[in-house]
């Protein structure tokens, strides 16, 4: 995991890869608890029996866990423990180049971007690219936007 302990840190870091977190399986299970917590209840994700004869022959993640996944990852990867706070300040170019089928394992690769002043901090962009094992294309990739103070 790299560790920043100041801005010059991070700014020396544009254009660092992070390297990979580790593999996660994607189960009915997280796909049914994101869809009670989002309300998103579209049969490709949550019947498998309608799915088993659907377009990808099984349910798939919503893209939106997906991307949520990005937070359960980052830890793994990144940490700045210099800062005496950071905030999760958006998310640009969001994109799910492939679907996740459940069953399937995803992991994350992340690299540095721009870290540039912002207000009394920086603001730091991490390109985050959700990888989907077997596949030649990610299954999201989306550019993470935080803010930390010194």
């Amino acid at each position: 995991m790299a560790e920043f302990h100041s801005a010059d840190e991070l700014r020396a870091a544009v254009g660092s890869h992070l390297g990979h977190s580790g593999w996660l399986e994607i189960t009915q299970e997280r796909i049914d608890t994101f869809a009670e917590a989002t309300g998103d209840h579209q049969w490709i994700h949550v019947d498998p029996a309608r799915a088993a004869a659907g377009p990808f022959g099984r349910t798939i993640a919503h893209g939106y866990l997906v991307l949520a996944l990005t937070n359960r990852f980052l830890p793994e990867l990144f940490s700045v423990p210099g800062a005496s706070m950071g905030l999760n300040y958006g998310v640009n170019k969001v994109r799910f180049p492939a679907p996740v089928p459940c069953g399937s394992r995803v992991r994350m690769a992340s690299e540095v971007i721009s870290a540039d002043p912002a207000g009394s901090g920086l603001q730091v962009i991490l390109r985050n690219t959700v990888e989907l094992e077997g596949s030649d294309k990610p299954a999201c990739v989306a550019e993470s936007v935080s803010r930390f103070v010194f």
